[in-house]
């Protein structure tokens, strides 16, 4: 049980971190492959994620960790789906990213309806979530993949998921080891995106 009354310690600089974040790179969930994380890792990795801001202490996410059974057994539903709803084969082709990697934790944001708190918030608080999934699985040592596709947004494969009314799928953490290390990609021309004011 958590002690409220325990002080944290303060920050202090970690240059380990700083050069983590600094190579910070999403996987290709396709190349993801075992071994991922253990269960006592799965369990610290949603600990850790669920240590991220939130407006009121509102909790409005919910994890559904998928194992390779339950994936293989949604992507073949979502194939079924994708069939009758006469999708492209590009739609078909991105349930791999669902069913390769070794695990994979469903982040569901449960935004409280009519709370003083916007339902912004809260969703962004989601979001935080998923990302701290990421920095969790990589000071493990695993790479991690944040994606939502089609399947995140049709109402039908939605259902499929078990995401009730009012939710909705903040992302799928895709979670794996890879056989090399990805390249670096684009990334913004910070003159371009910082304003400083006095």
């Amino acid at each position: 049980m958590t002690d409220l009354n325990a002080a944290l310690p303060l920050p202090v600089r970690s240059d380990e971190v700083l050069a983590r974040l600094a190579v910070r790179r999403s996987a290709s969930a396709q190349l993801l492959a075992a071994p991922g994380p253990s269960e006592a890792e799965i369990e610290q990795i949603l600990h850790l994620g669920a240590r991220t801001p939130d407006h009121g202490k509102l909790f409005p996410w919910r994890f559904v960790v998928l194992g390779p059974q339950s994936r293989a057994d949604l992507s073949e539903a979502l194939a079924a789906l994708a069939e009758t709803q006469g999708r492209v084969d590009k739609d078909l082709a991105v349930l791999a990213k669902l069913a390769n990697p070794p695990l994979t934790i469903m982040v569901v944001s449960t935004p409280i309806q009519g709370h003083k708190v916007p339902v912004w918030e809260q969703q962004l608080s989601a979001g935080a979530v998923c990302m701290n999934l990421e920095h969790a699985a990589d000071a493990l040592g695993y790479s991690a993949s944040w994606i939502t596709d089609w399947y995140s947004y049709d109402p039908a494969a939605v259902a499929l998921f078990g995401v009730k009314d009012g939710e909705t799928i903040a992302g799928f953490i895709h979670l794996g080891t890879l056989s090399e290390a990805p390249l670096e990609r684009p990334r913004p021309v910070m003159a371009h995106k910082v304003e400083r004011r006095p």
